[in-house]
């Protein structure tokens, strides 16, 4: 629900959504965002067994600092027994994910609906 939106930067917004903790990237995900983002990111992933989906429909640009988020927050809930999710739709950064074999082990879904009905994400292959 967007009032259950709370700003935490620029570049990331959290909310809860049917038991999961939802992280929203917003715009250029480059270097300089991802410091920003980091520290939350482990804050969201802390928990045990977390329930996370990381939702990129917002974000309009996405270079291997991106990456390097999603690979930690994978890696952070596959240590703590959780589950992470991936929303993405953009045929550019779809892409990228596809190349570097990312896509494989953390399909993404097309929309934040889809990505909360899926029974189990495939994030737990190595």
């Amino acid at each position: 629900m967007a009032s259950d939106f709370a700003p935490c930067t620029s570049h990331l917004r959290i909310h809860h959504a049917h038991g999961h903790v939802v992280l929203e990237l917003h715009g250029e995900i480059d270097l300089l965002a991802s410091t920003e983002i980091t520290p939350l990111l482990d804050a969201a992933t802390s928990d045990p067994a977390p329930q996370v989906v990381i939702d990129l429909r917002c974000v309009e640009f996405f270079d291997c600092s991106g990456l390097r988020l999603l690979y930690r927050a994978r890696r952070r809930v596959l240590d703590r027994g959780g589950r992470l999710h991936l929303v993405c739709a953009h045929p550019l950064t779809l892409r990228m994910f596809w190349l570097t074999g990312l896509s494989k082990i953390l399909p993404p879904a097309a929309s934040l609906e889809e990505a909360l009905n899926r029974p189990e994400a495939v994030s737990d292959l190595s």
